[in-house]
């Protein structure tokens, strides 16, 4: 088990934020945020318009942008934003 230092969550957060908006830009929304629920390690992403695109839609977008920016969640999840 490896400790995790600050500059090492620091270099997490931009990850994901470079995740996010690289995701939001590719569904062509306007806003998208996360949250990450630490008992699951689950990294959940809201996207603005996702309920409009069908599951299919949604992988196929996302896919090529999840596998090149690995980040190390258990599970990553893209939900349409409320």
């Amino acid at each position: 088990m490896s400790d995790t230092t600050d500059t090492d969550y620091e270099h997490d957060e931009k990850d994901i934020e470079i995740l996010v908006d690289t995701l939001r830009q590719c569904f062509l929304a306007d806003k998208a945020r996360y949250y990450m629920d630490g008992n699951s390690d689950a990294l959940i992403i809201e996207i603005e318009g996702l309920e409009a695109l069908s599951q299919d839609e949604i992988t196929e977008v996302a896919a090529p942008v999840l596998d090149e920016l690995d980040l190390d969640f258990d599970e990553i999840s893209l939900i349409p934003l409320t």
